[in-house]
């Protein structure tokens, strides 16, 4: 298994494909596998890395405290072990987050960035925290319930009914529910985990520095995205000064996996223009 040494740990990355390299940076409580349904896609255009971030899945878990800036030198020193210069980011909810913060130190080490479901600010995520440390308390007694409800948060209410209609039915070709619950389940995140990257990400504001991340930037929103509104990404789209907002309607906070052709189209023409 691929792992880099950065910052005194061990990262697990993955790293797919060939040309221009693209780094994509999970959420809150997920891990690099998130991303199923882009890498097979976007691997065939670019080399796609992704990975885990401390405390999450298969990277090492720190017992320590640690700071949003930690998680910004984590990325800088994937890259450098990987001997990459500069990348396209693409960030989904906290990956956005740290995305944001990460341009903002590196501005030269950062090409073009994809935001997914993300904000400017880290309100709100203690109480998330505290959700996601209930859902991994009812792991422990059934598995494909804690999936359910850990879904209220992240998939639009239709999508969730087609989904438990057929848990094994492959939505684009590309995922299942069943994969889900593998990828949630399976995380190794524990309580402890939780609330020390909720404690290191909840400083993350960015809204008064977005005027000085001259990137190009392409913003993905779904209209019924709970954890991020819509609203709180044209908020972004409005502080940023080169970016376009892609809003897809009846969708969520997982949006790039409920609609994941159209947003893997969006990403690839974005990239290559």
């Amino acid at each position: 298994m691929p792992f880099a040494d950065v910052n005194g740990i061990k990262i697990f990355y993955e790293m797919r494909g060939e040309g221009y390299p693209v780094i994509m940076h999970h959420g809150y409580g997920a891990t690099g596998d998130i991303w199923i349904g882009q890498v097979g896609e976007l691997s065939k255009h670019f080399k796609v890395i992704t990975l885990d971030s401390r405390g999450s899945g298969r990277s090492d878990h720190p017992t320590v405290p640690y700071t949003l800036d930690t998680l910004v030198e984590d990325l800088k020193g994937l890259m450098d072990f990987l001997k990459i210069d500069k990348a396209h980011l693409i960030g989904q909810s906290m990956g956005g987050w740290i995305s944001q913060n990460f341009v903002l130190k590196y501005p030269n080490r950062v090409n073009k960035i994809v935001l997914l479901g993300t904000n400017h600010k880290g309100s709100g995520i203690q109480i998330f925290k505290d959700s996601l440390i209930k859902i991994y308390e009812e792991q422990k007694q059934d598995k494909k319930k804690a999936y359910w409800d850990y879904t209220k948060f992240t998939h639009h209410r239709k999508f969730i009914k087609e989904m438990q209609a057929d848990p094994k039915k492959k939505f684009h070709g590309i995922w299942s529910a069943e994969d889900m619950i593998k990828e949630l389940t399976e995380n190794n995140m524990t309580p402890k985990d939780y609330q020390l990257l909720a404690d290191a990400v909840e400083k993350h504001d960015v809204t008064e520095k977005l005027p000085e991340i001259k990137n190009p930037v392409l913003l993905i929103a779904g209209t019924n995205d709970k954890l991020s509104p819509k609203m709180v990404m044209e908020e972004i789209h409005n502080g940023l000064k080169n970016s376009r907002l892609e809003v897809i309607n009846d969708t969520a906070h997982h949006v790039f996996l409920e609609e994941a052709p159209k947003v893997n189209q969006l990403i690839i023409d974005f990239l290559k223009s």
